[in-house]
């Protein structure tokens, strides 16, 4: 019997990793993007680069929001995709294209406005023009990326994640050059500065979208869904249906966004050196982060693929082996974080006074990666089986009452143990995963044998 579940588990590990490991590229060529915009925006202007971080901690959130509740696609595609009944794919994938025209147009729009709120924040009204500058061409290409979120699910629903890693490996070729002559200017274009940066960003993302649909649109393996046969409109049946799983998943990806947002905004009363160790930890943390992400994609995929082939055994088993495979990544990284959280820092600082608190906050946030692997590997789990409504009334409280507020008591509070500055947010943003992670694998566990039976 146990050999057995070891051969069960080192089937579907493989799977789940070979899926995965294009996904997990992807990411982090976005996250190489968003890099490349910082440092060529840096070295043209501070204020530009002060213009930029404005503008993306409103874009990025509202990018997440969208790609979240278009992320409802996936498992609806897998599931009849592993049914066979592909050819059913047509009129819904049809459908949520428009849908994500429209929403990726109601993101432009609320970008658009975003100046407004600007005005009223209290920041320097010159990085507010900037930032209102920046986030108007980024919202050019807010439809775009509609399309491909779409176009992205379809791809990962049929197990063909290798696309989505060279389109993105495009975006980045297009955004870093495009960028340093729009910012910068040359070849008879004005320097544009933070202006420059928006707009290489929506370029990047309407290229992207373009190669992606080339792909699907001549790839004979995209036939069978019968997308290109008829014509595409707004229906209420299957709208209904990626508002009622979507929603829910782009809502948990906002308060997760916005915890750590909230949590960067009491840390920079802190002092400098606090906010860039702080930045330091974050920005390491979320590199790694992009690999239990990606496994957890794939595990959206194996489970509504299974539920599709009418096996709720198989999803189940394929659950639990996803769950298996993320604790084990989970105690690789966290050893990775603590052995090398010297090397990695010094990539980033030489001040001394910055470096040190930095790897005590990389050290720190090793303790929370078994807990943050295991919540999105349950949270992808969960969007297979399409019970999304549970991730969003799980994540939300554990998120913003238990981590917020455990780290604003341990941070901030003179109660006992005492004030503990910035150590005692990240020990909150533990606390708030470790009951998000235990949360949402009883939900799994509920989840599953109710399926089963």
């Amino acid at each position: 019997m146990a050999r057995h579940r070891w051969t069960d588990f080192a089937r579907d590990a493989a799977t789940q990793t070979r899926l995965a490991l294009p996904i997990m590229g992807a990411q982090l060529a976005l996250v190489g993007m968003g890099a490349a915009d910082t440092i060529i925006v840096g070295r043209y202007s501070a204020h530009d680069l002060a213009a930029v971080a404005v503008g993306s901690s409103i874009w990025f959130p509202a990018l997440l929001f969208l790609s979240g509740v278009l992320m409802a696609v996936t498992p609806h595609v897998a599931r009849l995709y592993g049914g066979g009944r592909a050819r059913e794919l047509g009129a819904y994938l049809g459908n949520a294209l428009w849908l994500g025209v429209v929403a990726g147009g109601l993101a432009a729009a609320a970008l658009l406005l975003a100046e407004r709120g600007l005005a009223v924040s209290g920041i320097d009204p010159g990085v507010c023009r900037s930032a209102a500058a920046y986030l108007a061409g980024v919202a050019a290409g807010m439809p775009a990326i509609g399309v491909f979120q779409v176009l992205r699910s379809l791809c990962e629903g049929l197990h063909d994640t290798r696309p989505i890693l060279w389109v993105s490996l495009v975006g980045l070729a297009v955004d870093a050059p495009a960028n340093y002559l729009l910012v910068f200017g040359g070849f008879g274009v004005p320097p544009l500065g933070a202006l420059g940066c928006g707009i290489a960003t929506g370029l990047a993302m309407w290229t992207m979208t373009g190669a992606l649909w080339l792909y699907v649109r001549r790839a004979p393996a995209y036939t069978a869904t019968g997308l290109f046969e008829r014509r595409w409109r707004l229906r209420r049946a299957p709208t209904l249906h990626v508002l009622r799983v979507g929603l829910p998943i782009g809502l948990s990806l906002f308060f997760e966004v916005t915890l750590f947002a909230a949590i960067t905004l009491l840390v920079a009363g802190l002092g400098t050196t606090v906010v860039a160790a702080h930045q330091i930890a974050l920005n390491v943390s979320t590199v790694l982060f992009m690999v239990p992400l990606s496994l957890g994609m794939a595990l959206t995929v194996r489970v509504g693929f299974a539920r599709g082939g009418d096996d709720p055994a198989a999803a189940r088993r394929c659950a639990a082996n996803g769950m298996r495979l993320g604790g084990f990544l989970g105690l690789v990284q966290a050893g990775c974080m603590l052995v090398g959280a010297e090397y990695a820092v010094r990539l980033y600082t030489a001040d001394p006074a910055v470096r040190d608190l930095a790897v005590s906050l990389i050290r720190l946030a090793a303790f929370f990666q078994l807990s943050d692997t295991l919540q999105v590997t349950a949270a992808g789990a969960l969007r297979g089986y399409e019970a999304t409504r549970s991730i969003m009334l799980i994540t939300l409280p554990s998120y913003w009452l238990v981590g917020l507020g455990t780290g604003i008591w341990l941070a901030l509070s003179d109660l006992p143990p005492g004030p503990l500055g910035v150590h005692g947010f990240w020990i909150g943003m533990l606390a708030g995963l470790s009951v998000a992670a235990a949360l949402l694998a009883w939900r799994l566990r509920v989840v599953g044998r109710a399926a089963a039976a």
